[in-house]
C-alpha cells in the first residue's frame, strides 16, 4: 500500500489475527533498532494496554484498511517524511547491491 494512512486508522496486518490501530509513524523498536517501521500500532479495540502490545509494521504489510483516520493539512508533513525514508531505503539498497 503506497497511501500514507493517518493516526487512528484501523488496518488488517498480514500474519496478525488482531486488527491494528495506527498511533505512530517512522519508529524503531528496541528489539529491532536497525529497522524503521512505517507505522506503529496497537491492538484494536483494546488500544494501548501495554508497551509489549506495540507492533511495528510496514506499508506493504497492510492487507486491508477498515477505517481511515482524520487527515488535515498538517498531515502533509508526515507524507514528506515518508518520501525521505523511501529515498533513504532505496539508497541503502543500491549501496548493498554495489558491495556484492
Amino acid at each position: 500500500m503506497k497511501t500514507i494512512l493517518p493516526i487512528g486508522s484501523v488496518v488488517k496486518v498480514r500474519n496478525l489475527k488482531k486488527l491494528m490501530m495506527i498511533f505512530g509513524f517512522l519508529q524503531s523498536h528496541g528489539a529491532q533498532p536497525d529497522i524503521c517501521f512505517d507505522y506503529v500500532g496497537v491492538p484494536y479495540p483494546e488500544g494501548n494496554i501495554d508497551l509489549r502490545a506495540h507492533f511495528g509494521f510496514q506499508r506493504d504489510d497492510i492487507e486491508q484498511v477498515l477505517f481511515e483516520g482524520y487527515r488535515t493539512e498538517e498531515f502533509e508533513g508526515i507524507e514528506k517524511l515518508f518520501e525521505i525514508k523511501d529515498a533513504y531505503e532505496q539508497q541503502k539498497l543500491k549501496k548493498k547491491e554495489a558491495e556484492k
